[in-house]
């Protein structure tokens, strides 16, 4: 009785070790090879505040949000809008999206754009 029971027990030990990892196991139970991507060599270390993949619209929706924060900011300033178009290389169409997008955002959120 007592045989069977420490093969039992040898037998769910064995299967434990053999079962496969988790897919949400823990960080500290998996491999991370830190790659990065394209515009950074190491994710952690990267420059964004959220990673490429992470974000709904990708790397050029992060990469703009800083331009747009500029172009709304040298508006405010007075800059025309050929020359702010001019500086960054966009079109007037697109500056303008850019400060309809800005209009339409909540008081605190347009600040915060400008003074980015």
């Amino acid at each position: 009785m007592v045989a069977v029971r420490e093969t039992q027990a040898v037998a769910t030990q064995l299967e434990v070790l053999l079962r496969p990892s988790r897919r949400d196991a823990l960080p500290e139970h998996t491999h991370y090879a830190d790659t990065g991507c394209d515009l950074h060599p190491s994710c952690l270390s990267c420059p964004l505040v959220r990673c490429r993949y992470d974000e709904p619209g990708g790397a050029r929706k992060l990469l703009s949000e800083a331009r747009d924060r500029s172009i709304v900011g040298l508006q405010r300033q007075g800059s025309s809008i050929n020359v702010i178009a001019r500086r960054f290389g966009v079109s007037r169409r697109t500056v303008f999206r850019v400060l309809a997008r800005a209009r339409s955002l909540p008081a605190g959120e347009a600040g915060a754009e400008a003074a980015g």
